[in-house]
């Protein structure tokens, strides 16, 4: 296997309702991935998409963006894992370079969420007799926040402070939704209940987006970009997928497993890794996510967030350009995002944001409840 370098990025301001079309919005961030890369064609494009085929009636989309393109021709396939679909995405990239198949491929991402009713759509990332019982993705994060609170004697407010750092950082990020809105922990207290005890800030908003990335054999990489960001590792895991089978479901094993088979990957400890663009779609999950990807212990990953170590220059930095909470969460660009914005610290364009010496960061996505975790860590 060959290491795989991305030498080329783009992405597009996150909105809460594009006009755009899924073709455009794909085509144009690809178009704009390959202008940094330098290149005019590429051999494989993988895209992730999670809706369209309910919300827009559109299925077969990486067809679709590849010929919008100008791509008609080569290999194009559309990639799911719910929620961590943009994840699966660049992981098919990196491996389709990796094995050789393909010297040079574009991983991207593209979601529409304005249009059509998203919620129930995404609760079918549940197994469907859940769903059947009026169970949605809301009402499972809400109970894994209950659960959390009350097992681990957390204060009401402890969780408060991971949308309040993500916003502050978005502040500064020109492609996120939530780029002017000022959010505290009294403002996140006294946001509207969603579901007991998940309040409206506590959760990532329906949004658009799109973006993308060019992968290149590493050691063609500088032929491309004078600076390329080497993707160490690409792992991922599985749950039981329902959490009630689950014997701790306050545990994420998917977490955990994908972020330790990443490490070893890389041949890097997590006290080597910079910043974490954690999946923080709801506050309960960037908490567990922090907690089973051993950055805190079990029970104690709110404290990250109460002490102000997630911080920019605190101990582990997460949602640097805002994350999935007010960067936005367009579900199939929403890793591209993630990869964009890692690429972005690693070579030093960060910005007002920019995590000093930032030289390791890691990503992870979740799909589903938490059933399917993706972990992704990125060098220079």
């Amino acid at each position: 296997m060959r290491e795989v370098s991305i030498v080329g990025i783009g992405q597009v301001p996150v909105e809460k309702a594009t006009s755009k079309g899924l073709r455009e919005l794909g085509a144009n961030v690809v178009r704009l991935a390959m202008a940094d890369a330098g290149v005019d064609l590429v051999d494989a494009l993988y895209a992730s998409n999670m809706l369209a085929d309910e919300l827009q009636g559109q299925k077969h989309i990486a067809a679709l963006i590849a010929d919008a393109a100008g791509l008609a021709g080569i290999e194009a396939l559309q990639i799911q894992a719910a929620m961590a679909s943009g994840s699966a995405a660049l992981r098919m990239a990196y491996l389709s370079v990796a094995s050789g198949e393909a010297d040079l491929a574009v991983a991207v991402g593209v979601e529409k969420m304005s249009e059509g009713l998203a919620t129930p759509a995404m609760s079918k990332a549940l197994d469907a007799k859940e769903v059947e019982d009026g169970a949605t993705l809301i009402s499972k994060n809400a109970d894994l926040m209950r659960l959390y609170l009350k097992r681990h004697k957390v204060p009401a407010d402890g969780l408060a402070n991971f949308p309040v750092v993500a916003h502050r950082n978005a502040r500064n990020n020109p492609n996120a939704l939530y780029r002017d809105m000022r959010v505290t922990s009294r403002s996140v207290m006294h946001s509207r209940v969603v579901h007991e005890p998940l309040r409206l800030l506590d959760s990532s908003p329906i949004c658009d987006g799109a973006a993308a990335v060019v992968l290149s054999a590493s050691q063609e990489a500088r032929a491309h970009n004078p600076n390329p960001v080497c993707i160490l590792a690409s792992s991922v895991s599985t749950d039981r997928f329902r959490v009630g089978d689950r014997a701790n479901p306050l545990w994420l094993a998917a977490a955990y497993s994908s972020a330790q088979k990443a490490f070893r990957q890389a041949n890097v400890n997590r006290g080597d890794v910079d910043l974490f663009e954690v999946h923080d779609a709801f506050s309960i999950m960037a908490c567990m996510c922090l907690e089973a990807a051993g950055f805190a212990p079990a029970g104690k990953g709110w404290r990250l967030a109460a002490e102000g170590r997630i911080d920019l220059r605190g101990e582990i930095p997460i949602s640097t350009m805002g994350g999935l909470k007010a960067r936005g969460h367009p579900i199939g660009a929403t890793a591209l995002y993630q990869a964009c914005e890692i690429v972005l610290q690693l070579t030093g364009r960060g910005g007002k944001n920019q995590v000093r010496g930032a030289e390791v960061g890691m990503m992870q996505s979740v799909g589903g409840a938490a059933s399917t975790v993706i972990t992704h860590i990125l060098g220079t």
